[in-house]
């Protein structure tokens, strides 16, 4: 999948730290968008930004997952499988129950706008070294039972009524998203106002108005 070079290889500066983005972007069976970020201010921050953005005709949920390293300490990880359905799909609830989610120590309070999460999302700060390990396994395994289930199921017409409702919450959890300004803000401030929107609307959560125009 192409990506504008200008928003592949980011590369700033603010107060003398210097700030890497590193963006990769695929197309698969299912999904209409595969993004992976890589993000590093100065030494002082390394996020992990990934979300699976699901071809609407498939009954599939968007797959995300972030994950924010403040000094070689994990401040925030949170996954989830955000449904673009009314709810997530009997098979995959029925999945993710088998999902062992340990007693983590520290459980973040989500959002104000993070109806968009589903009721198995895990947002934590990891305690220590082998929580994090822990967590990682818990991306393993929901990354596992999207992946498994997109092999396993049919697409519906894009026509379909479902296809295009599920277009709709995908268009509501992009706009959901850019509610969250923290982003935004880092990038306006090194790169500009209209920057930031650009790279937000064409790179993190881009869903354009017309469902034709995704394929």
């Amino acid at each position: 999948m192409d990506l504008d070079p200008t928003l592949k290889n980011i590369y700033g500066k603010l107060e003398g730290d210097e700030l890497f983005i590193i963006n990769e972007v695929f197309k698969a069976r299912g999904f209409r968008k595969i993004h992976i970020e890589i993000a590093k201010f100065g030494s002082s921050l390394d996020i992990l930004h990934a979300v699976f953005f699901p071809d609407p005709r498939f009954d599939l949920p968007i797959f995300g997952v972030d994950i924010v390293s403040s000094l070689d300490v994990v401040s925030a990880a949170i996954v989830d499988l955000s449904p673009v359905d009314e709810k997530l799909s009997t098979v995959l609830e029925d999945s993710l129950r088998e999902i062992y989610i340990p007693d983590f120590r520290v459980v973040r309070k989500l959002p104000e706008w993070g109806d968009i999460f589903s009721p198995y999302v895990v947002f934590i700060k990891p305690s220590n070294q082998l929580e994090s390990a822990l967590f990682l396994d818990v991306i393993r395994q929901y990354l596992g039972v999207i992946i498994n289930h997109s092999l396993s199921i049919d697409p519906n017409s894009l026509e379909s009524p479902i296809t295009i409702e599920r277009y709709k919450r995908q268009h509501y959890y992009c706009q959901q998203q850019k509610c969250n300004d923290k982003t935004r803000n880092v990038l306006a401030k090194i790169f500009g106002d209209s920057w930031a929107d650009k790279y937000i609307e064409l790179v993190l959560f881009d869903c354009p108005s017309d469902i034709n125009q995704i394929f």
